[in-house]
């Protein structure tokens, strides 16, 4: 049984997720590596979740099982604690530390956990990486690439050479945005970079 390297994409529509999908099928060409992927969005444009399954070097199919995914990437906190149970022993979660609370628990009139709730409930001793995309995209000059942050800080846990993962970046965004992405994975790379020391430490 060939073994995949298996990541898995979470969050809301609208946050890029699809993008974020196809830069990493895109470096898994650059590299000459085969792999399998899936989306599935359903209300995405509504603000919905939609997740993203990308599946490196293996020889079948492209959805991840649960309790298996080496690395999930979640755009979203409470995406994070969603999809948290796809996550295997000893896997790696980096996550957006910024949240949207759905407008279904507002008008349930319930109460949205807060960061620290999520927190304790994905259990600490996943080590889990939080990056502020949201202002490092401001920085980068456009919320919109905080996908690409979010892969920039991912790039520690995946197993691509950084240049296959910004190349692909550059091929796949819109031309007149290629230097805002680009600066977007440098400072998502940046951030990263602590998670990944921390966990070599752990």
């Amino acid at each position: 049984m060939s073994r995949s390297y298996d990541i898995l994409l979470v969050g809301i529509g609208g946050q890029g997720i699809i993008l974020a999908s196809n830069i990493l099928g895109e470096a898994c060409l650059i590299e000459g590596r085969s792999v399998r992927g899936a989306e599935t969005h359903g209300m995405a444009q509504r603000g919905g979740s939609v997740e993203g399954h990308i599946r490196i070097d293996g020889n079948f199919g492209p959805l991840i099982a649960p309790g298996t995914a080496d690395l999930m990437i979640a755009f979203d906190m409470l995406e994070a604690l969603r999809y948290s149970h796809f996550l295997a022993p000893g896997g790696h979660m980096v996550i957006n530390s910024h949240f949207v609370i759905p407008t279904s628990v507002f008008m349930q009139g319930a109460t949205a956990p807060s960061k620290e709730e999520i927190l304790e409930r994905l259990g600490r001793d996943r080590n889990p990486c939080l990056v502020d995309a949201d202002t490092l995209a401001e920085e980068a000059g456009s919320p919109l690439s905080q996908n690409v942050v979010m892969i920039g800080a991912a790039s520690w846990f995946m197993p691509f050479a950084p240049g296959s993962l910004s190349g692909a970046v550059e091929r796949l965004v819109p031309k007149k945005t290629v230097e805002i992405n680009r600066k977007a994975f440098d400072l998502g790379r940046a951030a990263g970079k602590a998670c990944r020391e921390g966990s070599r430490d752990a």
